[in-house]
């Protein structure tokens, strides 16, 4: 769902989503929000909210309502630290989360935010979904798919400056891991004069574009992954199993 945020004003980006979310009960399986969906790219952590919070509380009423998981990321205060976490709430009211790894140094946020120290795959209505962040998208160690996933979905806040990597990139880890892709980002202009055109879109193991939002535009796109065709693939040309082994060091 590629959205214009409002600048650090989590009522109204929620009221907002709320609005766009209205109708879709029965339509879909999972919702995908961008990154600090509530906030925009903000190193403000004096927005932070807790788990137990009006974001979360909101994601899972969402869900509820919807029939959907929904997954976007959001700032949250926990144990002392603030994370960019991408929440994954589902309609029973159950809440898994994932704490941003590769933190955007060129913006600062390692200075205000603590990096996460593990990978997380949310398991929803048969499938194994990789929960990423942004500037994950650059480290494909990180996102190496070792038989444990079907799709990765990658919430973002990439200024149109980058938005030829950003394009590459999310073809790039698809092709790579054998695996459906979903990348979601905002449009429109930040409060520090970023401007980001989206490019949202959703990519199947082969590379090919399944669903598309428009540049630049309030957009919602709709894509079906399929299981059956990804098994198919992966049995017919199983180039993971000629992949390098190795182990993550936190």
């Amino acid at each position: 769902m590629q959205a214009m945020l409002h600048w650090e004003d989590a009522a109204a980006n929620r009221a907002a989503f709320a609005e766009k979310l209205a109708g879709l009960k029965g339509r879909t399986d999972l919702v995908v929000l961008p990154e600090m969906f509530t906030t925009g790219f903000t190193m403000n952590t004096a927005l932070a909210e807790p788990m137990d919070g009006e974001t979360v509380r909101w994601m899972k009423a969402q869900a509820a309502a919807t029939d959907a998981a929904l997954y976007g990321s959001v700032i949250i205060a926990d144990g002392g630290n603030t994370f960019n976490r991408g929440i994954f709430a589902t309609p029973d009211g159950q809440v898994m989360h994932y704490d941003k790894r590769h933190l955007f140094r060129f913006a600062h946020e390692t200075d205000h935010f603590t990096a996460g120290a593990k990978r997380v795959v949310a398991e929803w209505r048969g499938w194994r979904l990789l929960l990423q962040i942004c500037f994950d998208l650059r480290f494909p160690v990180f996102a190496r798919n070792r038989g444990d996933y079907d799709a990765a979905l990658y919430v973002a806040c990439w200024p149109e400056a980058r938005r030829f990597p950003w394009s590459r990139l999310l073809v790039a880890r698809a092709i790579e891991n054998q695996c459906y892709v979903a990348g979601v980002n905002r449009v429109g202009m930040d409060g520090k004069g970023l401007h980001y055109t989206g490019d949202s879109v959703a990519i199947d193991p082969k590379g090919q574009a399944l669903a598309a939002c428009e540049p630049g535009q309030d957009h919602m796109a709709h894509a079906t992954f399929d299981a059956a065709a990804l098994a198919d693939f992966r049995a017919k040309f199983p180039v993971g199993a000629e992949a390098d082994n190795f182990t993550l060091a936190d």
